[in-house]
């Protein structure tokens, strides 16, 4: 594959053209690559307040009592997305989903202790945890793609 690049001042956004003798599975993929864009901010609801909320700054995501909350170091938050829209946004980043109602963020993760049957129990760097389900081991490894479990 050659790439190309050419810098234009007078460009205002950036333009990905792709010339190519067929559709493949890797222009494919190279497409859905270029063209996800992921949010760099959410929108977080407190005590009736609204708080911006850097993605990178969250530790996980977890739904609850009908309601989807995000958890930051210090504090957590309300969201008005569901889970599976905040995991369709975030596709292409950090976040990967480890059981039925939680996301978490794998830059956070301090290790992951797999010595109870069943689960795997994930350490955040800020000394919490939580557990993976074992059917969502395989996503975890795919991001991963390391085959320690």
């Amino acid at each position: 594959m050659q790439v190309e690049i050419k810098i234009d001042k007078d460009c205002s956004e950036p333009k990905v053209i792709i010339i190519t003798d067929e559709m493949t599975d890797e222009i494919n993929t190279l497409i859905k690559n270029v063209s996800q864009t992921t949010p760099s901010r959410l929108v977080g609801y407190k005590n009736n307040t609204a708080t911006l909320i850097d993605i990178t700054d969250i530790f996980k995501i977890y739904s609850a009592s009908g309601k989807v909350f995000a958890v930051t170091e210090n504090s957590e938050y309300t969201l008005k997305l569901r889970l599976y829209e905040f995991e369709e946004r975030v596709s292409n980043a950090q976040f990967v989903r480890i059981s039925n109602s939680e996301i978490i963020n794998f830059k956070k993760v301090k290790h992951f202790d797999m010595g109870l049957t069943g689960t795997i129990c994930v350490t955040f760097s800020n000394g919490s945890t939580t557990y993976a389900s074992r059917r969502y081991v395989n996503k975890i490894k795919n991001y991963l793609n390391y085959e320690v479990f």
